[in-house]
């Protein structure tokens, strides 16, 4: 068993206390002030995202990713880093809806917008979206590693177009790169999820 300072006190415990909690009060004002005259140019590392219809405040980078933030902040990774350089899709996400790269989109940049990942996609009560349930059906993915985004490029298409040709499917599709080379699963697929939605 350890052996308890001597010198330690009940008095001087709470005096330690006691001039700790003054000297952190003292500086939130400092804080407080600071932020007053913060200069321009400057951003707020406290933010609020919205994310999947809930307000999530995270403390966030200037320069931060959304795909960092998504994944290792907010611990929704289902959004992937694939190339990390805006070219492989696997991060796609829906703000606003429309498709956008989470690896190059800088999350300071979302403010209050309306932001979807894949978590999103399913009904509250785990029903999935016509779009997953059409990808299991086609046995679109392969490795799996890019249907992420493969679906909330989907979901964003029918979203704004319920009846696409396979053409505009492709299209839409386009951004997203597959290693296994399914495409035609992910189109049929999206397809198949437009007849059915």
């Amino acid at each position: 068993m350890k052996a308890v300072n001597p010198r330690l006190s009940r008095r001087r415990f709470i005096k330690a206390v006691i001039a700790s909690s003054a000297a952190a009060a003292t500086n939130a004002g400092v804080h407080a002030a600071m932020a007053q005259n913060r200069p321009q140019g400057t951003v707020e590392r406290l933010i609020s995202l919205n994310v999947n219809g809930k307000t999530r405040r995270v403390d966030v980078m200037p320069q931060e990713t959304l795909a960092y933030t998504l994944r290792y902040k907010l611990g929704l990774t289902g959004t992937k880093i694939g190339c990390n350089r805006g070219e492989c899709g696997a991060c796609t996400v829906i703000i606003d809806g429309v498709t956008n790269y989470s690896c190059s989109t800088l999350t300071h940049s979302v403010g209050s917008r309306q932001l979807q990942t894949i978590e999103g996609v399913a009904g509250a009560d785990g029903t999935l979206h016509p779009v997953q349930q059409a990808f299991i059906q086609e046995l679109a993915p392969q490795c799996g590693f890019c249907t992420p985004g493969q679906v909330m490029s989907a979901v964003a298409l029918l979203n704004e177009n319920p009846h696409p040709s396979r053409e505009e499917v492709r299209q839409a599709l386009s951004g997203n790169l597959c290693r296994c080379g399914a495409y035609d699963n992910y189109l049929n697929g999206v397809m198949r999820a437009a007849e059915n939605g």
